[in-house]
């Protein structure tokens, strides 16, 4: 049900907003690591590397569609708190008919290029056709995939995230059925790993946009809300792509990183996909996080309410360094049995490759989560300039050492280019935080 956030403590009332989104993420991450699991145990090594391989460039076009997202949810959010309905209606249809022409666009390009993306990203020719087969069957379904996204930011920046959880149990559930049944039963290898997102993202998607326009027909207008608007469109334009820009220019910087990745070869493709799995999902985890905190943060902007911002932030930032605690915890210290979930130990060259890549990485988890906390605050605000100004220079800084730590050090060397991104990411974000906060003091003073 739809909730406003700018009554009632800011700090539980954030916790129980963000909750079912992190009970989302738990969800879309099982299905996303089943597809690993399942291509590695019943379809081979080479399968999972097929996977992994492609999963940069299926990151662009996720990339595309969570930004939209962003951009879609901060401005009806800030018409939801400030309680101007007929405009928080037209900015969801505008949403819903240009995501729905990008997305098509998109999906055009996408299987028109497959195979150049995969050379691109110096894909080795003993998984090459598996890579291309799974990319042009995930691109297939990129028209759902997008509208669901931008269906879930628009639940959320309404204040439910509930939801969007009972959609996403409903798809992840399926999508791990049929992952299985596909490839252990059916024996489609990694064609059927991407079928089973595509069957099962696609209902989720045609759920989800009824359940919506059911919603938005029970908020009354005095005026019939325009469907499309082109002022409208603007205005989430001007969110929406600095946040597509921001993460498609991290999906671009992690083909580059793959690239050099595939350079290694493909047991260390394997390892390295296994592992970028189970970092993802804490990733996500602190990425959902910060969406939680722009909407509360959007809805409180929207209805002038400065303080409550600042202590969002600050709950947001305890629940990042709370969340941050097990995952550390358990790839630091378990990482043997976390990659055990994606091969047998006979994988030695893989098995080894994961666990050193979460060893080295899992510690800065804290890091990472101050920062997309406070990255989440300053999209909430509409500062999108200190926002890709804290982002950009993580990525860049990652993918420019990833190069040079690993001329000498190795593969190894790719691994260490993550702390020192997130720490430089990090400090930028807390001093734009500040100053982003002392700007909207001096406004609604």
């Amino acid at each position: 049900m739809m909730k406003d956030l700018t009554e009632g403590n800011p700090q539980s009332l954030l916790w129980r907003f963000t909750i079912p989104m992190f009970i989302s993420v738990i969800f879309q991450q099982l299905y996303n690591i089943a597809d690993s699991v399942i291509a590695g145990r019943f379809a081979g090594e080479d399968a999972l590397a097929a996977v992994g391989a492609s999963y940069p460039i299926t990151m662009i076009f996720m990339a595309i569609a969570v930004g939209s997202n962003i951009g879609c949810s901060v401005v009806i959010s800030q018409f939801f708190g400030a309680k101007r309905y007929e405009q928080m209606k037209t900015s969801v249809y505008t949403t819903l008919i240009s995501a729905s022409v990008l997305s098509v666009v998109l999906t055009v390009f996408g299987l028109l290029g497959s195979r150049f993306l995969m050379r691109m990203i110096q894909t080795p020719e003993n998984i090459f056709s598996l890579g291309d087969l799974y990319l042009r069957i995930y691109i297939g379904g990129f028209v759902f995939l997008f509208l669901y996204n931008v269906a879930t930011g628009i639940f959320t920046s309404l204040g439910d995230s509930k939801t969007p959880l009972y959609f996403l149990i409903g798809s992840s559930l399926g999508n791990i059925f049929l992952d299985y049944w596909f490839v252990a039963g059916l024996h489609w290898g990694v064609a059927g790993v991407a079928w089973a997102t595509f069957i099962a993202q696609g209902i989720a998607c045609v759920l989800a946009l009824i359940t919506m326009v059911g919603r938005l027909k029970q908020i009354k207008t005095e005026k019939r809300a325009a469907y499309f608007s082109a002022d409208m469109l603007k205005r989430i334009a001007r969110i929406a792509v600095p946040s597509i820009l921001q993460q498609s220019f991290v999906s671009i910087g992690n083909i580059f990183v793959q690239g050099l990745i595939n350079s290694f070869g493909s047991s260390v493709i394997a390892g390295y996909s296994a592992a970028i799995k189970l970092n993802t999902f804490t990733i996500t985890s602190f990425t959902t996080l910060g969406n939680g905190i722009s909407s509360f943060t959007a809805q409180n902007i929207g209805a002038g309410k400065v303080d409550r911002v600042k202590a969002g932030m600050r709950g947001g930032v305890k629940m990042g360094l709370l969340l941050a605690v097990p995952f550390i915890v358990a790839f630091f210290g378990f990482g043997r049995a976390m990659m055990s979930l994606f091969m047998q130990e006979e994988s030695a060259v893989a098995m080894a490759t994961g666990i050193q890549f979460l060893r080295i990485v899992s510690p800065f988890y804290v890091v990472i989560a101050l920062k997309l906390a406070s990255d989440g605050m300053l999209r909430g605000a509409g500062a999108m300039k200190e926002f890709m100004l804290a982002t950009f220079s993580d990525l860049i800084l990652r993918v420019v050492l990833s190069f040079v730590f690993a001329s000498f050090l190795g593969v190894t060397g790719v691994w260490l280019s993550w702390p020192f991104g997130w720490g430089v990411g990090s400090i930028l974000s807390l001093w734009c935080n500040r100053n982003v906060t002392k700007r909207l003091e001096k406004t609604f003073a």
